[in-house]
């Protein structure tokens, strides 16, 4: 069952709308949350018109999950600063970074809610997190600060660019629970990080050594990590569909 409905977040000042999706059953289920929420599940809700595909995914998937979708800011850069966690430089240096006062949002207004309403399992081995570019920034954000909330999040294409040393500098601050999991992505074709050939495995372009750097750290306090580069794979949602029997299987299976 799909369900759109509005939620004022108290921490943003803001109404933003959710994109739920519920499995048949009695439940409880795990809950795995989502940034950019509208792009999940229909392609008349997506930004560019073509979402994740991600109700027909879990409607064929074995492992039941609730997925719920937390629509983004879209006046002007709103969703660029709700999705920054860190002050930044380059072009995201006049963005004021609201990361985190998303991210109380989310653990604090919007979890409750979801576990009071609907059949979940609270716990933080059941919690999964996901998003793609600044979402894919944030989810990272998340497991690493939130870990104690969060056990699992899969980073599509994750926008760390410069804000990746503040983050390092976080996660090296930060003992994670050793059995947290994160999923890393990145696409040959997503017009930045330096790859030399679409068409080949990227293992040496910038965007391919700030991700590997990232989930170095994860690794060395015993988590475990999975890198994905998608040959060819462009910073859209066509491609990051493509990406669902990756990462929602090493979150959730294995």
């Amino acid at each position: 069952m799909l369900i759109k409905q509005d939620f004022y977040f108290h921490h943003l000042n803001a109404n933003r709308p959710l994109h739920i999706r519920i499995p048949d059953g009695p439940g409880p289920f795990p809950v795995m949350y989502f940034f950019d929420g509208h792009n999940l599940f229909r392609d008349e809700d997506a930004t560019y018109g073509k979402s994740w595909g991600l109700d027909a995914y879990c409607a064929a998937w074995d492992k039941p999950v609730i997925i719920v979708g937390m629509e983004c800011a879209h006046e002007g850069n709103l969703r660029l600063s709700e999705y920054l966690p860190y002050a930044s430089f380059g072009w995201l240096r006049n963005v004021p970074p609201l990361g985190e006062a998303t991210m109380q949002a989310l653990i604090y207004e919007l979890k409750p809610y979801i576990d009071a309403a609907f059949p979940t399992i609270p716990l933080r081995e059941c919690t999964g997190i996901g998003g793609s570019s600044m979402g894919g920034l944030m989810a990272i954000y998340a497991l690493v600060r939130y870990n104690r909330w969060i056990s699992k999040a899969a980073c599509v294409s994750p926008a760390l660019g410069t804000v990746s040393g503040k983050l390092w500098h976080e996660m090296n601050e930060t003992a994670l629970s050793p059995d947290t999991r994160a999923f890393f992505s990145w696409g040959t074709q997503e017009g930045y990080g330096g790859v030399e050939n679409p068409w080949e495995e990227d293992r040496k372009s910038h965007l391919y050594r700030t991700i590997r750097a990232t989930a170095n750290k994860i690794d060395a306090q015993g988590g475990a990590t999975r890198l994905y580069c998608q040959i060819g794979g462009k910073h859209c949602e066509a491609d990051w569909e493509k990406q669902l029997p990756l990462f929602m299987p090493f979150l959730w299976q294995e």
